[in-house]
């Protein structure tokens, strides 16, 4: 298990479209898990902020999430399976480009079917922050960022602006 380098906005790589897991059982399934809670943990100690990352991130395109949920949780080939008609229009970060926040519309709850490192199937409800989180991290593996999900180009800005505004938070709609 390693700190891997966090590929920056730009990299080809977060644009592309990730690849299933289909291997449960395999070695390097286990340290891409790894590698991914070190750099998570990493990235949070040294920026101070952080609650999941996503396969790609780190240069590995396969379907592949790691959150904090409120323990770590790896999620292998997550897809959202039903959404809420409410939405919230919040701010958003990312380990790709930390220095900036992005105003985006996500869903309030979603529920999502993933795989766990097993391979067993299992679901999980996030609403809130938590949806927010986890509708992020399964954007990377379709190779969209935030910034791709900003309600318009005044709306992304760098994250010291966005602590003079107060850090507001997000607005259900």
């Amino acid at each position: 298990m390693a700190v891997r380098t966090i590929l920056r906005l730009g990299d080809p790589v977060l644009r592309l479209q990730c690849a299933r897991v289909l291997k449960f059982q395999a070695s390097e399934l286990e340290t891409l898990v790894g590698d991914l809670r070190e750099t998570l943990a990493d990235f949070r100690s040294r920026a101070g902020f952080g609650r999941g990352i996503a396969a790609p991130q780190i240069g590995n395109t396969q379907r592949v999430i790691l959150i904090v949920a409120p323990t770590l949780c790896p999620m292998m080939n997550p897809r959202i399976v039903r959404r809420s008609a409410t939405r919230m229009t919040l701010w958003d970060d990312c380990f790709s480009f930390p220095d900036l926040m992005v105003k985006v519309v996500r869903h309030v709850r979603v529920d999502v079917a993933y795989q766990d490192i097993a391979g067993r199937p299992r679901t999980l409800r996030a609403e809130g922050g938590m949806a927010e989180l986890v509708q992020h991290e399964i954007d990377h593996l379709d190779g969209i960022l935030a910034i791709d999900r900003a309600v318009d180009s005044r709306h992304v800005v760098y994250r010291e602006e966005w602590e003079k505004m107060g850090r507001p938070s997000a607005v259900s709609m």
